[in-house]
């Protein structure tokens, strides 16, 4: 059962370059019911790369939480999996539905379910040397002619799998059209183990339906969050019957001078500051002067004029 291992229905979605230390805690902080680092290079792991062992640390508010690999050679999952066996993860996710370039053109994320034989031996050679439960994430299919979610979903669970999470787009589509709930669906009502609904998910509302409409165990939110982490205190309202006060300004900026506050903590003001670009723009689209502030924080080199830059908007 999904309770025996993640507890909740709302989970954040493991975001490369995105759902960092600080990002998740500012996302627990207003709900996520459980998180995942960023997405993790096997191979890394394996030579030790203190750039990815910095991508494993965690804070406490953050346990449980679930560690995200990836990699295609079942050799190489194998040994990374026995290497984060002593951290305290409560699962262990491999990704088979990572759809950027740089990552299927080396075979892994969703280039692995072209290969049905090869996923099904990476899988299962971290089943064999977890002592976490793992999971998997996969997508609808690598394009509308190789549309195997059904397949790929049966595959890790008879490899041992113990919850699937399924996107319902194909590689092909990136994050482009709509995401087809009906596959969601389809890969759920055919599977024993939990199976966590993803794509689509921006409003309580929708996070309510898919739940209905595809009888998943939970749901996980990635780039609704982005600029957003309000939308899990949103989904459980939504799903307790009540209806959400609409995010005042100052909790927007609340929000934001914190989630600064943890990154500069975290990683530095340098670094921080220039990280912290992109979620500053998250965080104002669509807001009526967003285009101008956007232009100005791409100047700001320090933490002081990066927090008198966001107060005087929202003033």
């Amino acid at each position: 059962m999904l309770k025996d291992f993640i507890q909740g229905k709302v989970l954040m979605a493991p975001m490369a370059g995105i759902s960092d230390r600080a990002f998740r805690e500012i996302c627990i902080e207003y709900g996520a019911d459980f998180v995942f680092t960023e997405m993790i290079s096997a191979k890394a792991l394996c030579f030790r790369d203190r750039k990815t062992n910095d991508l494993l640390a965690m804070g406490d508010m953050e346990k449980p939480y679930g560690i995200q690999i990836f990699g295609s050679e079942p050799e190489v999952i194998y040994e990374a999996v026995r290497i984060l066996n002593d951290r305290d993860h409560s699962v262990l996710d491999l990704n088979l539905g990572c759809p950027a370039p740089k990552v299927v053109k080396n075979g892994d994320g969703c280039a692995l379910m072209k290969t049905p034989e090869m996923a099904k031996k990476v899988i299962e050679a971290a089943v064999k040397a977890s002592v976490k439960p793992v999971t998997v994430k996969i997508r609808k299919g690598w394009d509308q002619e190789q549309i195997n979610d059904l397949e790929i979903a049966r595959i890790a669970e008879e490899a041992g799998a113990k919850m699937l999470t399924i996107h319902g787009r194909t590689r092909e589509e990136f994050y482009s059209g709509t995401a087809d709930w009906e596959a969601i669906r389809r890969v759920k009502s055919s599977l024993s183990i939990p199976v966590i609904g993803n794509g689509d998910i921006f409003t309580g509302k929708d996070a309510k339906e898919m739940l209905e409409e595809t009888g998943v165990d939970a749901v996980m939110v990635g780039r609704g969050a982005r600029g957003n982490p309000f939308i899990f205190e949103d989904i459980k309202s939504t799903l307790q019957g009540k209806e959400k006060p609409p995010v005042t300004s100052l909790e927007f900026q609340e929000a934001i001078l914190r989630h600064i506050e943890k990154t500069v903590a975290y990683k530095g003001e340098h670094t921080a500051v220039k990280e912290m670009r992109k979620h500053l723009g998250w965080y104002v689209k669509g807001r009526p002067g967003a285009a101008a502030l956007k232009r100005e924080i791409n100047s700001i080199t320090a933490k002081a004029s990066l927090n008198q830059l966001v107060k005087e908007y929202f003033a």
